[in-house]
């Protein structure tokens, strides 16, 4: 591995004492009955098992919620912290996403032109079986082709009419940016002029690598680096309709949704841990190198603005993933849906530090004890 981790005490976690990680008690819960009913997380680079998350899943269910000092002691009876630190010196740094709202209609019209789609039945899942000579590695769909898998069509094609007359559509937005976001999100709550709203979830996608807009702009020197978020970005587009699509079609990747109701409107949507996102205390991680259901505990001094100006400070649990997602320390902050939690998520890109929580009976494995 690449980096290190170093036990520690909880003491030692800035703002621990003052944290309420009550609501991840459900959220853990929620992880065993998926992990036990349906299907096992993988287990990460970094080595923590369900198996050894599992007593945690299951005593988690038997402490109180709303009492913010049995669920900090039930963490501190569960696990051991560890501080990640790069082989670099680098410190960890998060960014944030959130769940945007979206007006559509069911059917098209002169202003509801841009549809988000369902999973095409020409995408196929691609890996080291039938990934075709040349082929990136980083794909992980394609499309079956005379003499292997080849590249699915991008952005650019799919929204020139590629997908156009098979029935995908879900619903239709009245602006491309709307939408283009949605796909960044990886999920929205679709409001139909009725009033009713349903949930996209992610899918699927064409498999190219994520291109993130925003750097393009920096690097035109359109927008500046010091102050870039996404509401600059929205900006931007916003005056610049002529070269809206051009820089939308420069993120090649494309993504497919599936439709879901929205079950309980204070959780987020489903994500890559199969369990309902938790605002403000779900994490998207690498999880090539960490297990979903793990806690962590982020400190970021130069985040405030998400705890009424103070830094942040907050115990969260990995749910989620996503192909910006790199590295042992880098986190992706679930800030919830709605516009408030579109303006939360819209700038942060914070360094922070990194505490992973390790069930005490694997801790030794990593130096505690």
């Amino acid at each position: 591995m690449d980096f290190e981790v170093q036990p520690v005490a909880f003491a030692d976690l800035p703002g621990w004492a003052d944290d309420d990680p009550g609501p991840l008690l459900a959220a853990l819960g929620r992880c065993r009955r998926h992990v036990t009913e349906v299907k096992a997380y993988k287990t990460g680079t970094l080595g923590i098992s369900v198996a050894d998350l599992m007593p945690a899943f299951e005593a988690a269910t038997s402490v109180k919620t709303d009492d913010p000092m049995a669920a900090r002691a039930f963490f501190q009876d569960q696990f051991v912290p560890f501080r990640i630190d790069g082989a670099d010196g680098r410190s960890g740094f998060v960014t944030a996403f959130y769940e945007p709202d979206v007006s559509v209609s069911a059917l098209p019209d002169e202003t509801h032109r841009y549809p988000f789609y369902r999973r095409p039945l020409d995408l196929i899942d691609v890996d080291m079986s039938n990934r075709s000579t040349g082929m990136d590695a980083s794909f992980a769909f394609g499309q079956k082709a005379d003499g292997g898998v080849v590249e699915y069509p991008d952005r650019q094609a799919i929204e020139e009419g590629y997908l156009h007359g098979r029935g995908l559509e879900i619903a239709y937005a009245t602006s491309v940016v709307d939408v283009f976001f949605a796909h960044v999100q990886g999920a929205a709550r679709l409001v139909y002029p009725d009033g009713s709203v349903r949930r996209i979830t992610y899918a699927a996608k064409t498999g190219h690598p994520f291109s993130a807009i925003g750097k393009l702009l920096i690097e035109r020197g359109a927008i500046d680096a010091a102050t870039v978020s996404m509401q600059s970005i929205r900006h931007w587009l916003a005056d610049h309709p002529d070269e809206t699509q051009s820089v939308l079609w420069h993120n090649r990747s494309f993504i497919f949704f599936r439709e879901a109701d929205v079950d309980d409107p204070a959780l987020g949507p489903i994500a890559a841990a199969k369990v309902p996102l938790v605002p403000g205390r779900s994490l998207a991680v690498d999880r090539l190198i960490h297990t979903f259901g793990m806690p962590f505990f982020i400190a970021s001094d130069s985040l405030t603005h998400m705890d009424g100006d103070k830094p942040f400070r907050r115990l969260m649990l990995a749910l989620d993933t996503g192909s910006a997602i790199l590295g042992p320390a880098r986190g992706d902050i679930f800030t919830g849906s709605g516009d408030e939690a579109g303006r939360l998520a819209g700038s942060v890109r914070n360094d922070a530090t990194f505490y992973v929580l390790i069930p005490k009976a694997a801790a030794a494995r990593y130096g505690h004890g």
